[in-house]
């Protein structure tokens, strides 16, 4: 379109579009006043003196080049000239990478350069959160508003929630602060530039003549140019089109400082460009729900010089490195992707455990005799007999398999797991009984767990696998005995290997509602394979025994895969995973589970925010959970979903990935949670509960919060004693969601100092 118009219209409207042509052709208001005042101040007669700083940060591939930092620190060193009046300064911005960093302050020292060292601390990247304040309300990540972001939104969001993190790794606005701070007492003119900046002798002649001519001005914008290759700038003469975010030029009694809470990637430099009014294209940049509030103007709005101009040495990406549109919106998804992979790298490196490490068994509690005995050798005695008898009619049971239920599924394919909805009964109004309709609270005969008729289906036998194959594996830790881990071996392949009796990766007929999708199943079928979380326990220890082999492990690996990918792209999976009550969680806690075992970091942490950001949405301030106080059996359904929570954030802190605050939002309301659980006991639970109750539940959930440090030992009941808690029955019905021998690493909370808190 712009080609059609006339010659001189087109150059207009092009003049109007160039960010340098609007940089230039501003004018501060009341120039005159400022030369007034600056002419009767002390700093006027102090000669115009420069201190330059080059922040040297980390190289975030794949928007950077590996080694670019140091690449470009190089070519600086060797071929920018000493200036007059100005003392060149660097800042080494917490380097996560030890030997580039060593490299970069070698080479500093090489030429004998100042520079102000930052470090990169692990402890202290480690005590880093989540900003979950990002997000625009509770459960937004599991919404129907989430779903339908653009991919770009999408980055943007998840790079929001690593606004933490990335403050910290980048520290961009921290390391100009600081550059500030340092310089004001060094010289007339401070500038906190980043550590790819470089000036030719005239672009400093003419940005040192502007700011010495314009003094009375406490601020000055030098354009910025890209360049895609540093050999340029060694061309004499050489005169590019700086039409780039500009550097700026401080005056030492200037007041302004940069907003840390802006962090690399959004804006942190720009947010100072609206608090002085610096015209360019950011002043029509929209904000997304998730950015940080801008401040207001600054009380120095508009009073800034334009000087010279300044060049951006290469990043190592020249399709990166051009001027138009697209290479400006390509840099911005590089740049969040870049920002997401280090962070993750460094959290796998600095927080995560190796995925060998046991979740919900202590390593101690399961070492064999005469390694890592538990504390307690007594308290151990009576539940090591349990595990043993339960090992050994675990090797007169079994194994078990998809093919042993007496009924087929709808698809007729016997290797398809298979179980109707526990709560959906026949049609009293129609002669078929079609559709079956709910009752909540009341099971259909065959789906309650260990009843005869409930061998016509799948779920009790994959009970009794999964029990079996922990039983039998704790057996071998604690005897040695290699016919256990055999046994348990056997389990695993049976049910998962085995090409004739291995259960196909998915669930597409669990809990069907008979009438309903076409006898598929549904959404909430998926719970009933919950209890992988502590089952894949197991197989982590039954991997250290000759009793399975790297094409056993591998062939696993390859099912648990598969399943997780049916997880996440099948229709009763995608339902699944936005469900508001206990299914969300538990969806959660399987699918991390999965994702730990397989070692697969980047999808780990995306579950962990996904769930984390579900709190909000369950919990309410005061710690009661709506979702499930709407149920016929509301004792029953707040344990479980409280017992899942638990069982997700003790995953989440062995993983390094997620080390929960109860003391703020959104944890505060688990720990608020289950505190208005024990109000309710105390209460004798006043809401509906139309089945018998095991009030022993609360035991699991006193000891996993003592754990985590969600209460102490002062709010728990007196009838809580944790030297005790190794003596209490060790498995609960499956449906509370309680792992086999929960309590055996229990008297490790002994006393009131030895829980976190």
């Amino acid at each position: 379109m712009l080609r059609q118009m006339p010659d001189a219209l087109r150059i207009i409207l092009r003049d109007r579009r160039d960010p340098l042509r609007i940089l230039n052709g501003h004018r501060p208001e009341r120039e005159d006043a400022l030369k007034l005042r600056y002419a009767g101040s002390p700093l006027s007669r102090q000669p115009d003196t420069f201190v330059l700083y080059r922040i040297i940060g980390n190289d975030l591939y794949p928007r950077h080049q590996i080694g670019q930092s140091r690449s470009n620190l190089r070519f600086i060193l060797d071929n920018e000239r000493d200036f007059p009046s100005c003392e060149k300064r660097w800042i080494v911005n917490r380097i996560a990478n030890r030997d580039e960093e060593r490299a970069i302050l070698d080479l500093l020292k090489q030429h004998r350069q100042d520079y102000i060292h930052i470090p990169f601390v692990d402890a202290e990247y480690r005590g880093i959160k989540w900003d979950f304040s990002a997000l625009p309300r509770p459960g937004y990540l599991v919404s129907p508003d989430y779903a339908v972001l653009n991919e770009a939104e999408r980055s943007r969001l998840l790079a929001a929630l690593h606004r933490y993190k990335n403050n910290y790794v980048m520290n961009n606005n921290g390391a100009r602060n600081a550059a500030l701070s340092d310089g004001v007492g060094r010289a007339k003119w401070v500038l906190p530039w980043d550590g790819n900046c470089f000036l030719t002798e005239e672009g400093w002649a003419a940005m040192a003549s502007a700011i010495v001519s314009r003094a009375h001005l406490k601020y000055f914008a030098v354009p910025m140019a890209r360049v895609a290759d540093n050999s340029q700038l060694l061309t004499a003469h050489y005169r590019p089109h700086p039409s780039e975010e500009p550097q700026l030029v401080f005056r030492s009694d200037a007041e302004e400082r940069f907003n840390e809470e802006y962090c690399y990637g959004r804006r942190p430099k720009v947010e100072m460009f609206w608090r002085l009014g610096i015209p360019g294209p950011w002043r029509n940049w929209r904000d997304d729900p998730w950015d940080q509030k801008r401040r207001h103007p600054s009380d120095d709005a508009g009073a800034f010089g334009v000087a010279g101009w300044v060049a951006r040495l290469s990043s190592g990406s020249g399709a990166l490195e051009r001027s138009d549109k697209s290479s400006f919106v390509n840099r911005g998804k590089f740049r969040n992707d870049a920002i997401i992979a280090t962070i993750a790298q460094l959290d796998q490196k600095c927080t995560a455990r190796p995925v060998e490490t046991l979740t919900f068994y202590s390593p101690e509690s399961v070492g064999r005799s005469g390694e890592a005995a538990p504390r307690s050798a007594a308290a151990m005695e009576g539940l090591a007999g349990t595990i043993l008898r339960d090992a050994d009619q675990a090797m007169k049971d079994g194994p078990y398999s998809v093919l042993d239920k007496r009924t087929l599924p709808p698809s007729g394919n016997r290797n398809d797991y298979w179980h109707p909805a526990p709560y959906y009964w026949p049609n009293p109004r129609t002669k078929d009984g079609l559709p079956y309709v709910a009752r909540d609270g009341l099971r259909v005969p065959g789906t309650v767990m260990y009843e005869p008729a409930s061998a016509d289906y799948d779920r009790t036998h994959l009970q009794l696998m999964f029990d079996g194959t922990v039983s039998l594996t704790l057996a071998w830790t604690l005897t040695e005995r290699i016919d256990y881990a055999q046994r348990a071996a056997l389990y695993l392949r049976q049910w998962f290997i085995a090409p004739e009796t291995r259960m196909t990766p998915h669930l597409e007929f669990a809990q069907v509602r008979i009438g309903h999708n076409r006898n598929r199943g549904s959404s909430a079928g998926i719970i009933e394979f919950k209890d992988l979380y502590f089952f894949l326990d197991a197989v982590r220890l039954l991997e250290k025994s000759a009793a399975v082999s790297a094409d056993d492990i591998s062939a696993f690996r390859d099912w648990l895969v598969q399943y997780q990918d049916w997880l996440e792209t099948s229709p009763q999976g995608r339902t699944e995973v936005a469900t508001a009550n206990n299914h969300g969680t538990y969806f959660d806690l399987q699918t991390a589970s999965i994702a730990f075992y397989l070692g697969d970091w980047a999808r780990l942490r995306d579950i962990l925010l996904r769930a984390a950001s579900r709190i909000g949405q369950q919990f309410t301030a005061s710690g009661e959970q709506p979702h499930e106080l709407a149920r016929t059996n509301t004792r029953h359904y707040c344990y479980f979903n409280m017992q899942g929570w638990l069982n997700l954030l003790t995953l989440g802190r062995r993983t390094g990935l997620l080390d929960a605050d109860f003391d703020s939002e959104p944890f505060s309301r688990v720990r608020q949670g289950l505190r208005w659980i024990l109000a309710q006991e105390d209460a004798g639970w006043p809401f509906e509960q139309i089945e018998p109750f095991d009030q022993d539940r609360v035991f699991p959930l006193l000891l996993s919060g003592r754990k985590l440090g969600v209460i102490t030992l002062d709010e728990c009941p007196a009838r809580f004693r944790p030297d005790i808690m190794s003596g209490l029955k060790p498995r609960f019905d499956p449906h509370a969601g309680v792992q086999p021998y929960w309590n055996l690493d229990a008297s490790a909370l002994g006393s009131r100092e030895d829980a976190p808190n």
